[in-house]
């Protein structure tokens, strides 16, 4: 019920506080399948507000103790937090930042000229080697 009023608050006019799905049911079976009903809507409308649904979580995640897997439900809320922060919902710090996309256009002469230079990840001539070594042979203080 709090995930389904969440959602609610963030995307108005999607749930139909009506539905049977929010009634109290007088049968234990009928409120572990409303609940698991409610889990499912909050899945389908986050998509739809607009998190990928990789982010999104089973019902399982959340009902069944043996697959109970609370990790996966805290990436959706974090990707929902940050997807209504960056509608405007919320404090601009409390989520981190969504990314935005950033085109870069590179002309054929720079990108011919970063082909010829050699990064440091290949590594470096500076700092420690073994020049001076000697393999194999005694140590000499003085020679």
């Amino acid at each position: 019920m709090i995930l389904c009023k969440l959602i609610d608050k963030l995307y108005p006019g999607k749930i139909n506080w009506n539905e049977k799905t929010f009634q109290t049911p007088k049968i234990e079976a009928m409120r572990v399948m409303r609940e698991r009903e409610r889990i499912a809507m909050f899945s389908k409308l986050v998509v739809e507000y607009g998190i990928p649904d990789t982010y999104t979580f089973p019902t399982e995640s959340v009902h069944e103790k043996g697959a109970l897997n609370l990790a996966q439900v805290c990436v959706c809320l974090r990707a929902l937090g940050i997807e209504a922060q960056s509608k405007g919902a919320g404090p601009d710090s409390y989520w981190p930042k969504k990314s935005e996309k950033n085109v870069r256009d590179f002309s054929e002469e720079q990108l011919k000229a970063g082909q010829s230079i050699i990064s440091l990840q290949y590594g470096t001539n500076k700092g420690a080697s073994q020049a001076g070594m000697n393999m194999g042979k005694q140590r000499k203080i003085i020679d």
